[in-house]
């Protein structure tokens, strides 16, 4: 049975961490104000933007943009966004569990696939399985900046425009609410059309209608590149954004656990300092008893 000391300093450790996941809920919850006040002011603008090019595209030839066009698939990127902390529940591992389903399905179907990461928790983890990554991009979880979505963007555009890579998709956490997060995979090139009898579809006479000033390689020339740069963007702030509101939840499910673990240590400690005190009594009246012998 544990010594009264030896309750009292596992008390004392348990009463600190749970000062420190205080804490670091406290700091999560200041960096999910700043990071969601920029993320839900992108999404409006990123939603459509994408919106009315796939509109644009879709009455457009494929070929009058190297960003648009539909190749024979042969190797296909899968950029994987994830934290470079930990200490988030499962943001991290519902992220790699979804990306590793969607290499294995586009190996089987006989692609070759080319890896990104954005975190070091998914270069970490492609790195001790022995898989090699085309590039990776590490510390900008927690400090996103367009110029960051810019650089991974520029990479990206330039391979494809290379024909290093036939088509792109990355995979992320997106925001919904501060209990849910949900893993999103989304294709980034080349522009999907979008699908008839979706809500929000364009419809297909629409698609003639369009009249391109300056023209249409202009537009496409400025618009299209800076879409991937906005899309890019987008996925790492809704990461981040993400990654604090689980980091918070799973701060506060710690310091839960800690109180529970305080209250029955606690518990345990009175029960052994009543046991000690209880012997001492009985040590006492068996010396009376034997001096009255």
């Amino acid at each position: 049975m544990a010594t009264l000391r030896e309750i009292k300093t596992r008390i004392k450790a348990v009463q600190n961490t749970q000062k420190i996941t205080k804490a670091m809920k406290m700091v999560s919850a200041s960096k999910l104000r700043k990071v969601q006040n920029r993320m839900l002011d992108l999404r409006p603008y990123a939603d459509k933007m994408q919106e009315v090019l796939i509109s644009l595209a879709k009455g457009a030839d494929r070929e009058s943009h190297p960003l648009l066009a539909f190749r024979p698939r042969k190797t296909v990127e899968i950029v994987v966004v994830t934290s470079d902390r930990g200490l988030c529940g499962a943001f991290n591992t519902n992220i790699l569990k979804a990306a590793q389903k969607g290499i294995d399905e586009f190996k089987k179907s006989g692609f070759e696939v080319s890896i990104s990461t954005i975190g070091k928790k998914a270069r970490d983890y492609f790195k001790r399985r022995g898989v090699p990554m085309r590039n990776s991009w590490t510390g900008i979880s927690g400090n996103v900046s367009f110029l960051s979505a810019q650089e991974i963007s520029n990479n990206i555009k330039e391979n494809f425009m290379n024909e290093t890579i036939d088509e792109v998709t990355v995979v992320y956490n997106a925001f919904k609410s501060m209990a849910t997060q949900t893993v999103t995979v989304a294709q980034l090139l080349p522009l999907a059309p979008i699908e008839e009898g979706k809500e929000g579809s364009a419809p297909e006479s629409a698609a003639a209608d369009f009249i391109y000033e300056p023209s249409m390689e202009a537009i496409f020339d400025r618009l299209i590149p800076r879409n991937v740069d906005i899309q890019i963007y987008r996925a790492l702030l809704e990461s981040s954004a993400a990654e604090e509101a689980a980091r918070m939840s799973a701060m506060e499910n710690a310091t839960k656990s800690c109180n529970e673990m305080v209250g029955r240590l606690t518990l345990q400690f009175n029960k052994a300092r009543q046991a000690a005190i209880t012997g001492e009594l009985m040590d006492i009246v068996g010396g009376v008893e034997a001096l009255k012998g």
